[in-house]
């Protein structure tokens, strides 16, 4: 008797077998039931013809090939399942390549799954061959394990965050014009809607910082890990601010000063290929650091506070905003799939963490908000625009990365809504002999 057969009462319908005879060991059906309980909430299909699950679910999983298979047995969890789909051993029928998130939410809320017993796992061993426990070379997109990455240097010295952020960014501007739309704005826009447009909440997004670290005509802006300048022109176009912006992605630095030079911001607004350790030494009105805490790391906090409080003048201000962990306890480092497949090397902490070393870097913190709701609209309006323009963004960067960009947006939208992950400003400033901070009263960016 199968795996199948022994446990089919679970399943909303019995097994497929396969097609074109008997076959002699487990299918992958029988793989699936063995690591799976209760009904399923997709149909999985397999290379050989089996299938376990209703067959009218809306969501199948088609495990396309043995090196998919192989994938999912020998990186279980996240990162296996990752490198089947982006080879394209596995594919996702019932929804959009480039958002998956009825998809994953799915899975996440119905599957139900269990550790096989040792009797079933060898039994299972030895009908599909050990060789099926022999891990395949990973797919290309794929960073090296950490462990590896010291060849690259140690963890967030120069050289080595130089690499995570090639990887992450250097893909393409093009693939990034379209994903991002016209702002290109890679980072949490702010909706007074849900009903606005991507553009119109990027922009009030950059209003809201410029409102926190009041920009006014004839102020010095820092704009550290600046992408493709965004704020920088904002500020320049919309405030008469003269700014400077810093980044590591080279592929960046080159499209935000050609936008500048296109903008006509020249005499006001300038991108630099630089980190954010080599940012001019001088004194500041204001500086913005928007989405690079992430890239840090959460032992480089010190440091890296201390050099923005080092090129900030007394009374000036800081507008700190990153994704942090919902709570202080939560590990730092990222899951498998995103260090592997978006932020290599990438940390998180909780939000009393954050502001605990904004404070004693020197800091004192005015203002504080969570936008994690902001966030989830972003990264679904992100999300329409790769189903939109998907021919041309497969087109740009290949299959697979297309299809590691429609995971990671669908995947990080539910963790935001959900409250895995949250999106915090944190608002402070650099005072004065006797505490003076120059701060008013009460929050001079609200009406």
């Amino acid at each position: 008797m199968s795996l199948t057969d022994r446990d089919q009462g679970a399943a909303s319908v019995p097994a497929t077998p396969p097609a074109g005879g008997r076959h002699t060991g487990p299918t992958v059906a029988d793989v699936v039931r063995a690591v799976t309980t209760g009904p399923l909430p997709v149909r999985i299909t397999g290379y050989d013809g089996s299938a376990v699950g209703p067959s009218d679910a809306g969501i199948t999983l088609a495990i396309q090939s043995e090196r998919g298979l192989s994938y999912l047995l020998t990186a279980p969890g996240d990162l296996g399942m990752a490198r089947a789909y982006v080879s394209g051993d596995l594919a996702l029928q019932g929804v959009h390549p480039g958002d998956p998130y009825e998809a994953l939410r799915v899975l996440k809320d119905e599957l139900r799954l269990r550790p096989p017993s040792l009797a079933e796992g060898l039994a299972l061993v030895r009908g599909l061959g050990w060789e099926r426990l022999m891990p395949p070379p990973a797919p290309p997109q794929e960073a090296q394990p950490r462990w590896k990455r010291v060849m690259n240097g140690l963890r967030h010295s120069r050289v080595r965050d130089g690499a995570a952020i090639s990887h992450h960014y250097d893909v393409s501007n093009a693939f990034y014009e379209k994903v991002l739309g016209p702002s290109m704005t890679y980072t949490c826009a702010v909706f007074r809607s849900p009903d606005d447009t991507l553009e119109q909440a990027q922009a009030a997004k950059y209003d809201l910082v410029a409102g926190k670290l009041a920009l006014k005509k004839g102020m010095r802006l820092l704009d550290v890990g600046c992408g493709w300048g965004g704020m920088v022109r904002h500020a320049a176009r919309e405030y008469g601010v003269k700014a400077l912006g810093v980044t590591l992605s080279k592929a960046q630095a080159q499209w935000a000063q050609a936008a500048i030079e296109r903008e006509g911001l020249t005499e006001l607004a300038e991108v630099r290929h630089l980190d954010y350790r080599d940012a001019p030494a001088e004194q500041f009105d204001a500086i913005s650091s928007i989405g690079l805490t992430e890239h840090i790391g959460v032992r480089n906090y010190p440091a890296y506070f201390g050099a923005l409080r080092s090129r900030l003048r007394q009374g000036g201000r800081l507008l700190n905003h990153c994704i942090t962990r919902a709570d202080n306890r939560a590990p730092h480092r990222s899951g498998a799939f995103i260090d592997r497949y978006v932020f290599p090397d990438g940390e998180l902490a909780g939000p009393g963490r954050l502001i605990s070393e904004v404070h004693d870097a020197g800091f004192e913190v005015q203002h504080e908000e969570n936008l994690r709701q902001h966030y989830a609209l972003t990264l679904a309006a992100w999300c329409r625009n790769l189903v939109e323009h998907w021919d041309f963004c497969v087109s740009e960067v290949g299959a697979g990365t297309a299809r590691v960009w429609g995971l990671y947006m669908a995947g990080s939208r539910m963790a935001f809504e959900r409250n895995g992950i949250q999106l915090h400003q944190v608002l402070a400033t650099h005072n004065g002999p006797n505490g003076v901070s120059g701060y008013p009263l009460r929050p001079d960016w609200l009406p």
